[in-house]
């Protein structure tokens, strides 16, 4: 369990705040962040956030105000010397920083971070770190509140945003009672899901139904129905004036098909490669399927980057789920 007098110590000695997270941020990424920046400036703090990608469209509503800055666009790294103290939120991994990596690399400031994932690497920083969370969230929450800062709605909205995306809508294994108390907890304190899951699930494009479309149109499986997997590929989403982020959460909708176990579907990138998605709902740990191309994540949901022609990363990807499978 994270040690939270020391978190304590190193926010009430310190003033000004640098927060960053993962490139391609979720809900639990935006929400820890835009939580984690409300409970600092509770106290009185200097707070930026600032993250290597830009936030992803359908994720905007969470920041109307444009709080969260991208670097390279909106800030320079010359900009960012001067803050005392740079927290990391949901993610262990160089490779899941993108050009805030070399922020964090060269940075005189103390380093913290907050992450509830299984495999990551030495940032040189005090980790606050408990893998059995559902979500970053969750260790946001309990900060507060070893702080003293009381769950105003705003706070509450983005960590139920965190906790609630992370869990699938507390539909994954993560959820436990736990969760569901901390949910509660969160309403009580103006948290409102029924804004937050409109917002997030029935305000759809047309571009993503029709990128929905075509990955789920080439959908397979395999191993007697237990593996599913698919692809998308940029002429895809180019085809459907779709954006990088409606591909989002499509790898969980083939895991709807009755009799799977396990899910892996490969994205290409904008600047190429493919991102490659692993689900689990069984014995196997995508956390170690991910870790042999360089990723990581957790044992039920893990993510890796090749560079790499799709067929070359198909091959190796899927013969790699298929041993791990027998």
């Amino acid at each position: 369990m994270p040690d939270w007098s020391r978190f304590v110590d190193v926010v009430r000695s310190h003033q000004r705040f640098l927060l960053t997270s993962h490139v391609r941020p979720d809900c639990d990424a935006l929400g820890s962040e835009l939580a984690m920046a409300a409970i600092l400036e509770s106290l009185g703090k200097e707070v930026l956030v600032v993250n290597a990608f830009a936030t992803p469209p359908d994720a905007e509503f969470l920041d109307p105000q444009r709080r969260i800055k991208q670097l390279g666009v909106d800030v320079t790294s010359e900009q960012l010397d001067d803050y005392e103290v740079l927290i990391v939120l949901d993610t262990t991994a160089w490779a899941q920083l993108g050009t805030m990596g070399d922020v964090i690399r060269s940075t005189k400031a103390v380093k913290v971070v907050l992450d509830h994932h299984v495999s990551g690497d030495d940032l040189g920083a005090e980790l606050f770190k408990n893998t059995g969370a559902e979500a970053t969230g969750r260790l946001v929450v309990e900060a507060a509140d070893e702080l003293g800062v009381a769950l105003t709605p705003e706070i509450a909205q983005y960590a139920f945003a965190a906790l609630a995306t992370d869990t699938g809508w507390f539909r994954f294994s993560s959820t436990t009672s736990e969760t569901l108390r901390l949910a509660a907890r969160l309403v009580d304190a103006g948290a409102l899901p029924a804004d937050l899951y409109r917002q997030l699930y029935e305000e759809d494009t047309l571009a993503r139904l029709h990128l929905l479309g075509r990955a789920m149109a080439r959908t397979q499986t395999e191993l007697d129905g237990r593996l599913i997997h698919t692809y998308i590929e940029r002429a895809d989403f180019e085809a459907a004036a779709a954006h990088p982020s409606d591909s989002e959460d499509m790898i969980n909708m083939t895991l709807a098909v009755g009799g799977t176990e396990a899910a892996v579907i490969f994205v290409e990138q904008v600047t190429g490669g493919f991102k490659i998605s692993f689900r689990s709902r069984n014995e196997l740990d995508c956390s170690l399927l991910a870790r042999q191309f360089g990723g990581g994540g957790h044992k039920k949901a893990a993510g890796a980057f090749l560079d790499e022609p799709l067929r070359s990363a198909q091959a190796r990807v899927l013969d790699a789920v298929r041993a791990a499978m027998q």
